[in-house]
């Protein structure tokens, strides 16, 4: 199988102009994920994108394969991940436009499997170990320094830290439930970086998240609320520049084998009752 190191999830606009793209089908104990895997190389690195909602944009937040997604870029030799996604601001000050790499994650969705530490047995009959491991600290120090000297290297004055709250989707946010959200002092709202961060963990794969404001939360202004045209239409806007910070951050990522941090050991000796895919 043909292999990356660094994994990129998002959309097609972070490919699509590559040269020699190549299209690998990768199959999982756990489904199929979102799409084949598009692998290209930026700044002499390997790089394995997976668009996160498919090609066609046709799977809504609490229906991404989340596990297959996570265990696919394994497969294919990928130890650290980038990923990207629109947000909603809980605070007025972080406008449209703004970039936050968040250091915190509020988990507030329902019907998401967000564990390979299910007890349940895989394809091949082995049963996962029942394992606890640590998110304390769910993003990669590591990456979020990258991503956040990639920001500034491309003028792009980000804001460093801050928390993520996930929420189910594919609805937006009430009011209500929009301005509980910024009383908890929380910074960004989504739907897409939860499971995400866990399973990357329980993988022990760096995982950094990259939040695009696109709008204020309906807490957080005045009007009709949130529009998903009005979210695709900041993100098409500011798709460029993020594009640019994330291939700069791939370029400054350290080498697989050079990776000291927590995500690389988070399992810590622990055995999780199957095999990790290996990759190359």
């Amino acid at each position: 199988m043909a292999n990356a190191e660094i994994g990129v999830i998002g959309g097609s606009g972070f490919y699509s102009f590559l040269d020699d793209v190549t299209e690998v089908q990768v199959e999982t104990p756990y489904g199929p994920p979102s799409d084949s895997l598009f692998l290209g190389e930026i700044a002499g690195r390997k790089v394995a994108f997976l668009p996160r909602h498919g090609r066609g944009h046709h799977l809504p937040p609490h229906r991404i394969n989340y596990r297959a997604n996570m265990w696919a870029l394994r497969s294919v030799g990928v130890r650290q991940v980038l990923g990207p996604c629109a947000v909603g601001s809980l605070r007025p000050e972080y406008g449209p436009g703004t970039l936050l790499v968040p250091d915190q994650l509020v988990d507030r969705t329902k019907s998401r499997a967000q564990t390979y530490f299910d007890g349940l047995p895989l394809p091949d009959g082995t049963v996962p170990n029942v394992v606890h491991v640590s998110l304390a600290d769910p993003y990669c120090p590591t990456g979020r320094t990258s991503a956040l000297k990639a920001a500034h290297g491309r003028h792009w004055e980000p804001v460093d830290g801050g928390t993520l709250v996930v929420i189910e989707g594919p609805r937006f946010s009430t009011r209500a439930e929009s301005l509980w959200h910024r009383a908890q002092g929380w910074s960004v709202v989504g739907m897409t970086g939860h499971p995400e961060a866990a399973l990357a963990r329980e993988l022990e794969l760096c995982y950094t998240s990259l939040t695009l404001v696109t709008d204020l939360d309906a807490g957080a202004g005045t009007g009709e609320g949130v529009s998903h045209e009005e979210v695709l239409q900041a993100f098409a806007a500011n798709v460029d520049r993020l594009r640019g910070v994330l291939f700069d951050t791939v370029a400054a990522l350290p080498a697989n084998e050079a990776r000291d941090c927590l995500c690389a050991n988070a399992l810590n000796g622990m055995d999780p009752g199957f095999q990790l895919p290996q990759g190359q």
